[in-house]
């Protein structure tokens, strides 16, 4: 009585605080490194410790119900042992007041965590009450909610909580309440000596749980509303001081958990899991990680990112994944030729490694590099004209430090390079080397008869200046040896069959200068071609004319034909040339760009891209 009486009286209260005055406070985010996410919190006396732990969709705690949900990716578990209130007791199983404190907390944070969709994790907080002078379980919700964000959980905001009390003074006679007093953040006693004890959690924005506990018979619902602003008063001061610790989620470093989710077919995720799951055991006995399947999704959990890199080398060598030009993948050597080695990689796909691919220096023969079994990495660089995947050994591998023979390399450019050529020596425009200077931009429109690839083009570094046809781009690959030897030979003009006998002789010569280096096979039938190419081009030169209908061996540098539009892109047009032949026309930057489907242009060839598309340009009216 004396308690109640002073602070109806007087306005103080038993540790001297003003009515609506909160303890000192005292966070720290993060003081346990090693877990995956923690926090204390001091209010006053009280003082818990929030632990956080991620874990995979499948450690969903699964609810036994007949309504609602079936499991639940979120749970809060809230600790009293008897040695924060300075007893000595033995610990026996969860009662009342640890299960519903934990649901109230729970309830609390759940509303401002991450959707699923965009944060797959199960989530697990685990408070453990310190000490206790009243208000644990509001002491959880702001401990919690700082160790979800040092864990790396994007909360849309914090959530703070406090209780609020009430002493009232009731008329006897008619036992209506004459006179009370609101208090904020109470004390244990003032809990066990008050009327009530309604806790109240929240973000700056809302309210997100209460609880209410009374002990008279009944309590007015304006004393109840009004309760409302101290509680929002309060709860900002907590707010402020949470966020001075930690206010944005902390970055995930190597060592936090890993999660990916992949999307797969059912028949790839059973040859995955293997008979009776056998292989998928296998992959996390060896690796570390768990899989998780479902329908046509596979859920991979790490401890770190070390773990998650070695799970999913281990799934792409299965399963496979998409091709991009210049990603690096493992493979196995299956097959050895005279021109090169045939890898299987990414799921069982094949790529061949060339001759020319296999090292900086020139190599005689390919099994001195590599042999039938042996695993490497190996960087994709592309596709030939049939869709077969080409690998690269030396370019995952640093280039030697040698002399630069400037006069060498500009001799002749490696077979990756193309040849370039100056304008005059083609009688090409300035317009026709700012489109070629473009080329990163026109493999954007590469398009074949059936417009789908299975890879991605990557922006090719190759030089503008690379003229040459689909039909040629066959001969390269059939003189490289992956098709059967020309039946047809082309002969360049100024060649004799004497110069033609003489070049093995004359390629031994050059290996053994330091100019060799820079010279190799494939750059030499790339020249014979383009001269091929240019002298044809000459003689056509008098015979060009308008076509309506061309193909591919027929359409030369120069030529003239009617196009219709095939499609339309952000960069410029896809031309149906007539008889399956596609196009590409880049828009210039000050030509029309009002084109549609269907209409016909008077088109002119002035290259050819280096997969051997006609690239051409709109010929005036007049």
């Amino acid at each position: 009585m004396v308690v109640r009486r002073r602070i109806i009286s007087e306005g103080l209260r038993v540790d001297g605080r003003r009515l609506d005055e909160v303890r000192p406070l005292y966070c720290e985010a993060g003081n346990l490194p090693q877990l995956h996410g923690s926090a204390l919190f001091s209010r006053g006396d009280t003082q818990v410790l929030c632990t956080v732990t991620l874990g995979a969709p499948a450690d969903a705690q699964r609810l036994e119900s007949v309504v609602g949900p079936s499991s639940k990716r979120f749970m809060l578990h809230y600790s009293f042992p008897p040695f924060c209130i300075n007893e000595v007791g033995k610990r026996g199983g969860l009662n009342r007041r640890e299960v519903g404190h934990g649901t109230l907390a729970e309830k609390a944070l759940l509303a401002v965590l991450p959707p699923e969709q965009d944060f797959p994790y199960v989530v697990r907080v685990n408070s453990e009450v310190m000490a206790s002078d009243g208000s644990t379980s509001m002491a959880t919700v702001c401990g919690g909610s700082m160790a979800l964000m040092d864990a790396g959980i994007a909360l849309r905001e914090h959530v703070a909580g406090l209780s609020v009390g009430l002493v009232s003074e009731v008329d006897p006679s008619t036992g209506e309440i004459k006179d009370y007093r609101i208090l904020t953040d109470i004390l244990g006693l003032e809990d066990h000596l008050g009327d009530m004890d309604f806790k109240i959690s929240g973000t700056r924005k809302g309210v997100t749980a209460i609880q209410l506990d009374i002990k008279p018979a009944g309590i007015p619902l304006d004393i109840i509303c009004e309760c409302l602003e101290p509680a929002r008063k309060g709860r900002i001061q907590i707010l402020d001081q949470m966020e001075k610790e930690i206010n944005a989620p902390r970055a995930q470093d190597d060592n936090s958990p890993q999660l990916a989710t992949l999307k797969y077919s059912n028949d790839l995720l059973r040859r995955l899991v293997g008979p009776l799951g056998a292989l998928k055991r296998k992959i996390e006995e060896e690796t570390g990680g768990r899989l998780s399947v479902s329908d046509g999704t596979l859920t991979i959990v790490a401890k770190n990112q070390a773990v998650m890199e070695r799970v999913q080398e281990k799934i792409d060598f299965l399963l496979g994944r998409e091709i991009e030009i210049g990603g690096v993948y493992k493979g196995v050597v299956t097959s050895v030729k005279e021109y090169g080695a045939f890898v299987e990689f990414n799921g069982g796909q094949q790529g061949l490694l060339h001759i020319s691919e296999l090292s900086h220096e020139p190599v005689s023969r390919v099994s001195d590099v590599v042999s039938v079994g042996q695993k490497l990495s190996l960087k994709c660089i592309g596709q030939d004209v049939r869709g077969n995947i080409k690998l690269s050994l030396k370019a995952t591998i640093p280039q030697p430090g040698s002399v630069k023979n400037n006069v060498a390399e500009a001799a002749l450019p490696s077979s990756k390079e193309a040849v370039e050529y100056s304008a005059s020596e083609f009688d090409m425009s300035i317009e026709v080397e700012k489109q070629n200077d473009t080329s990163a931009t026109l493999e954007e429109f590469l398009v074949n008869k059936n417009e789908v690839s299975g890879v991605n083009h990557s922006r090719s570094s190759l030089s503008p200046i690379l003229i040459r046809s689909a039909a040629e781009c066959e001969e390269e690959e059939k003189s490289a040896g992956l098709t059967e030897k020309s039946k047809t030979k082309s002969k360049p003009l100024g060649a004799s069959e004497a110069d033609r006998k003489s070049k093995p002789s004359l390629r031994k010569m050059r290996e053994k200068k330091s100019i060799s280096k820079s010279i190799s096979q494939d750059a030499e039938e790339i020249t014979q071609m383009l001269e091929s190419q240019t002298n044809r081009s000459n003689l056509d030169d008098a015979k060009a004319k308008t076509k309506d209908t061309v193909t591919a061996k027929s359409l030369k540098l120069g030529s003239k034909v009617t196009a219709k539009i095939y499609q339309v892109r952000a960069h410029g047009l896809v031309l149906d040339l007539g008889g399956g032949l596609r196009g590409m026309y880049r828009f210039e930057t000050d030509g029309r760009t009002d084109f549609e489907v269907g209409d016909e242009l008077q088109v002119q060839c002035l290259s050819f891209s280096s997969k051997g598309i006609p690239v051409m340009s709109l010929v005036d009216d007049d």
